[in-house]
């Protein structure tokens, strides 16, 4: 374990500087582009200080993996059991993660999906988080009434519109997005979402429609 950060310390970055620029160049480039010495240039210190975090690239790509295996299955699991009093605000409580990267980073999930194309181990890696967010959103629509395999499929079709989303890259304006999330929910559950199911859906992410407007 490497001693903890001091101001002598400093120009040696630290172990999440180097995650960040680790997952930059895996973004832009692919993992092949994440070599050491390539990071040490982004980050502007000496490629030996690399060694006072991680063991070798190995470690690195571990870490990278292990940060999105923390961040994205969980922050989708826990938005599928967050309070709802009907499928509709259960919906939106999902979307929350397409709209929060703290919740839910799609730029490191587009990274990682695009990782496992080079990658069986890393493939196993989403196949086996695919399986759990599936699960999840499953329990989800099973316990808002609808029966097992309705819920699975309800469940399937919001998750892989999403993947699908990310793995094209699709980038929407907020005004787009926003517009088009009522016939979303409506779509996947059956149901149209109430007013004000919008309007705390809006405040929680900082827009304001015109039918918000009091």
């Amino acid at each position: 374990m490497p001693p903890a950060e001091t101001h002598d310390s400093k120009w040696k970055g630290s172990r999440e500087a180097w995650l960040d620029a680790a997952f930059a160049l895996l973004l832009e480039s692919g993992v092949d582009s994440v070599r050491i010495l390539p990071l040490a240039k982004r980050l502007n210190v000496s490629r030996t200080s690399f060694y006072w975090f991680f063991k070798d690239r190995e470690a690195l790509l571990d870490a990278l993996i292990d940060r999105w295996r923390q961040k994205n299955t969980p922050g989708l699991v826990q938005q599928t059991e967050a309070y709802a009093e009907s499928i509709v605000e259960a919906t939106l409580n999902v979307f929350d993660c397409w709209m929060d990267p703290e919740l839910f980073d799609s730029q490191l999930e587009f990274a990682i999906r695009s990782w496992a194309l080079q990658s069986h181990e890393v493939a196993s890696q989403i196949d086996a988080a695919d399986e759990a967010r599936l699960e999840a959103l499953t329990r989800m629509f099973v316990r808002h009434g609808f029966e097992a395999l309705a819920a699975n499929v309800r469940g399937r079709t919001i998750y892989l519109t999403q993947i699908g989303y990310i793995s094209m890259n699709t980038q929407e304006p907020l005004e787009v997005r926003m517009r088009r999330m009522p016939t979303y929910v409506e779509i996947f559950t059956g149901q149209a979402p109430q007013a004000h199911e919008l309007r705390r859906f809006h405040a929680r992410h900082g827009y304001l429609a015109q039918t918000d407007v009091p």
